[in-house]
């Protein structure tokens, strides 16, 4: 039976991201793995059988639609959407942000208590990166409020500044421990979370109060709010698992899902779904978590700490250092 190609998933990644080729007839029992080829590059075949072949997306193919080509399955063409080196030299360990006109805010962190030249960069849609704001220590969170300003949270500090549009800052709340995720709430309400184990409610004139207690995070809380106006949040821990935590209104904590490797940023497309980044070696990427069921993969990657989506369909993950962007309305 000749060799087939008939399925590829996820239909997105970044290069180093691993991929499932489904098919049949693939020769596995000759003395080379059959040859894939993703664009024009080699792609490393991690695992092969006769129905399945795993690869990594090689670096040097280009954004866009891309081809996937076994060379023991002649004709038979499948393809995948590849995000493009959007954004580089940043030290991002939560969420960019889009804003209304589809600027990019990214973010330099640095090591604790690290002064950089830049905190914040803006990338223009045209992929333009360019110096936005200085002077946050440890830049960590970024959200942007009901009127389009831009907020970002110190972890060093413990302090969430609000950015105005010439990059200057000014505190808006303090006192918030190793302050990291950040959401608006339709009421103007913002979340922060203290990777201790505190989410906080702060009010339009700054005033913080104690929201939600969870388990302390080895690395970042990762904030979200949902349609039904609950908490979602995403925290690293030393065990074996991580939950992805729905808070509801009046404070109650549940549990989502209890089975993610390490969990990092979170966050809503237009359409409502929630959108997760796992970055557990051998299943990291986005995955789509729907309101009932397990999370789906949609976008392989290795590293990623951040999710943001444009509203037009786009959307940007990050990892520590660079930012890729996905043009797919699909996904």
């Amino acid at each position: 039976m000749p060799a087939r190609v008939t399925a590829v998933h996820p239909l997105s990644a970044i290069e180093g991201g691993r991929i499932t080729i489904e098919g049949a007839g693939f020769p596995v029992d000759e003395p080379l793995p059959p040859e894939v080829r993703i664009g024009e590059q080699r792609a490393r075949i991690v695992s092969a059988s006769p129905t399945r072949i795993d690869v990594v997306v090689p670096a040097g193919v280009e954004g866009g639609r891309a081809t996937v080509r076994v060379a023991s399955a002649p004709g038979e063409t499948a393809f995948i959407d590849i995000a493009a080196t959007y954004a580089t030299g940043l030290h991002q360990v939560d969420n960019p942000v889009f804003d209304r006109d589809g600027n990019l805010y990214v973010t330099y962190s640095g090591t604790r208590g690290q002064q950089v030249p830049v905190s914040i960069f803006r990338v223009r849609p045209n992929g333009t990166r360019e110096t936005f704001s200085s002077g946050i220590v440890n830049p960590t969170s970024m959200a942007i409020d009901s009127e389009g300003r831009l907020y970002a949270s110190s972890r060093f500090e413990g302090i969430v500044y609000r950015v105005s549009n010439d990059g200057s800052t000014e505190p808006f709340a303090n006192d918030l421990g190793v302050a990291c995720g950040l959401a608006f709430a339709p009421d103007g309400t913002l979340f922060v979370g203290d990777r201790a184990g505190t989410i906080f409610r702060v009010d339009r004139a700054g005033h913080a109060t104690t929201f939600a207690s969870l388990p302390a995070s080895v690395a970042a809380f990762h904030v979200a709010i949902g349609s039904d106006q609950s908490v979602y949040v995403t925290g690293p821990t030393l065990s074996s698992y991580d939950s992805l935590y729905r808070i509801l209104p009046n404070g109650e904590v549940t549990v989502r899902y209890a089975r993610f490797g390490r969990p990092q940023g979170l966050a809503f497309d237009a359409s409502g779904a929630l959108y997760v980044v796992e970055a557990l070696a051998g299943s990291s990427g986005l995955y789509r978590v729907p309101p009932e069921g397990d999370p789906q993969l949609t976008l392989a990657g290795p590293g990623l700490v951040g999710v943001a989506f444009d509203g037009r369909g786009g959307l940007v993950v990050a990892s520590n250092d660079t930012a890729y962007r996905l043009t797919r309305s699909s996904s």
